[in-house]
């Protein structure tokens, strides 16, 4: 019920105040081609899977070319924008906060999680199933794998929830690695290169039946509810343009790949949401100085 009238509203939204964006454009300030940077939440070809389609998307309702691109870090996404190499792009609730600094991002729309039904997910802590590592008592000593140093549920949020326990991860854990993605750092569980990581609800199910089950781990943390994914523009693309790339991103509704990004679509977003982010990076950027 949540889920169905969170849709209708945002479809009223976008027919309200969205959808004569693009019809009425100034198409004469807009570049003939965009560049659409995402960040490295999967191995490459699964990103061309599911985001190449959206890319196809945003081409046909912008009417010009969208250029895919996915660089092997959080940091290049956000280097591209701050370049002007990048337009578009799909960031993490953290590195957003970093583009927004840094490079002029602007938040655009926000993911809406299929399994929250709200523009949120939540954090994991991931063993593997029959390790015997239950609880977070029980990785003590173990192998830890971070997924890269922008990401928020792969390290900003679990780094803040471990100070707050008192734990130091390099202290804590036999080897603290970063595996790069939360694909990459699921499968290493899974395959026992390392014995715990942290990652999201969000990567998790988009790997189920795929690349795993989940019946492979055990869930041992949970954290509250983190805001959702945004994409984000340029601040100095046309206004024209970024009303309509806002308005096609509310409207893309390919439920097939919808469903295999595990998302419901896109709300609109503000930059206020990541205010709660911010405070987090400042815990972190205070516990270093204690350090």
């Amino acid at each position: 019920m949540r889920r169905s009238f969170l849709k209708k509203a945002i479809v009223a939204t976008l027919g309200l105040t969205l959808g004569a964006s693009i019809a009425n454009a100034k198409q004469a300030d807009w570049p003939s081609e965009i560049t659409y940077g995402v960040i490295p939440v999967a191995g490459a070809q699964g990103l061309q899977d599911t985001f190449g389609k959206v890319a196809a998307y945003l081409q046909k309702e912008l009417g010009i070319k969208v250029k895919l691109v996915t660089p092997s870090d959080y940091a290049g996404v956000i280097v591209g924008m701050a370049h002007k190499h990048i337009d578009v792009a799909y960031f993490g609730p953290k590195s957003y906060c970093e583009a927004a600094k840094r490079a002029g991002a602007e938040a655009s729309v926000v993911e809406i999680d299929a399994e929250a039904g709200i523009p949120g997910y939540y954090g994991y802590v991931i063993t593997k199933r029959g390790s015997g590592l239950k609880t977070l008592a029980d990785i003590k000593g173990k192998k830890w794998a971070f997924t890269d140093p922008n990401s928020t549920s792969g390290t900003l949020v679990p780094t803040v929830m471990f100070a707050k326990k008192g734990i130091n991860p390099q202290k804590y854990f036999s080897r603290v690695i970063y595996s790069g993605s939360h694909e990459a750092s699921i499968l290493a569980v899974k395959n026992g290169k390392v014995d715990a990581a942290s990652t999201n609800n969000l990567d998790f199910n988009r790997g189920l039946g795929r690349q795993w089950e989940k019946s492979d781990f055990n869930i041992i943390w949970k954290s509250k509810l983190i805001p959702g994914s945004p994409m984000a523009v340029r601040k100095d693309l046309p206004e024209s343009l970024k009303m309509a790339i806002k308005g096609a991103f509310i409207s893309y509704n390919d439920k097939k790949n919808l469903a295999k990004m595990k998302i419901l679509g896109y709300a609109p977003a503000s930059d206020s949401m990541f205010d709660g982010v911010r405070e987090m990076i400042k815990f972190k950027e205070s516990l270093k100085k204690k350090n």
